[in-house]
């Protein structure tokens, strides 16, 4: 293949330049009301929460930096115009942070190991890094709001926190959940599939058939959703852990799939391939 010249490649960045910058043009964000003052927001990325509290805007998740003027407009919307003061990560994938600086809240809350592994990107904003952090549980009252952030053990990655609101029977799952299809599991960030299914069953453990479920991705649910996902995750890991009992090889697993039951639940990003791959990374059960 020959080289290209270097006027070839910087004709070629500034002809794809403003794909980039329409990457995001089309994008809307919609809120869906879940409880007073309390909203379910989508666009592009994970799925936010915007609770009104009397003198400021709770945000949960930021998803992209293109976005901040649209989310920006919709919380000034849904609240007369109160600044965004609390802005909180469920966890490090850009999809959720990478629109923390130029949302400029005033305080921006995380794991402990979310500011570790932001801080460690050189390509991350500063400004967009966590001000205050915790380890294992932070209960927050804001004017009378009510939320419970709570740190689950290593499982979507190693800094994934669940957020409770407690007095509207709402949860926020991030990456927790991904909704009616295969989840992420990113085993290079501190990620683990055991992890991934019992921080599931600890929710649904905590939860009533009235509790609204906050997906990272995908369409709000309730405790029937979160136990459809759970229960997909445990038998697809049973089947994979059988055909290894029976001494097929990681190829002839992929090769052989899952089976038409779970034909819906791939998707682009997460494959039957991409799953089955995870699953065989599952650690050994402990005896």
């Amino acid at each position: 293949m020959p080289r290209l010249q270097p006027y070839t490649l910087l004709l070629l960045l500034i002809i794809s330049l403003p794909a980039l910058a329409n990457r995001f043009a089309n994008v809307e964000i919609n809120a869906t009301p879940l409880a007073d003052n309390l909203y379910m927001l989508t666009g592009s990325g994970g799925n936010m929460a915007a609770l009104v509290a009397d003198n400021e805007v709770i945000l949960i998740d930021a998803q992209y930096a293109e976005l901040a003027d649209k989310i920006n407009a919709k919380l000034a919307e849904l609240s007369e115009s109160k600044a965004l003061g609390t802005l909180i990560n469920t966890h490090m994938h850009g999809d959720h942070v990478n629109g923390n600086s130029a949302l400029m809240p005033k305080r921006i809350i995380a794991h402990a190991n979310v500011l570790k592994r932001l801080t460690a990107d050189q390509a991350f904003p500063r400004k967009g890094l966590p001000t205050e952090t915790f380890t294992s549980q932070l209960s927050l009252n804001l004017n009378g709001q009510k939320l419970r952030l709570e740190y689950l053990p290593p499982s979507h990655t190693d800094g994934d926190i669940i957020v409770w609101f407690e007095d509207k029977n709402v949860v926020h799952m991030g990456d927790m959940m991904f909704e009616g299809r295969f989840p992420f599991i990113d085993l290079n960030n501190g990620g683990s599939v055991r992890g991934y299914i019992a921080n599931v069953a600890y929710v649904i453990a905590n939860i009533d058939d009235q509790t609204k479920v906050i997906p990272g991705h995908g369409q709000l649910t309730d405790k029937a959703g979160l136990q459809r996902f759970h229960q997909m995750m445990v038998r697809t890991l049973a089947q994979v852990e059988l055909m290894q009992a029976k001494g097929m090889s990681n190829e002839q697993i992929v090769e052989a799939g899952l089976g038409e039951e779970w034909q819906q639940w791939h998707w682009n990003f997460i494959t039957e391939e991409r799953w089955i791959n995870t699953l065989l990374q599952a650690e050994p059960l402990t005896k």
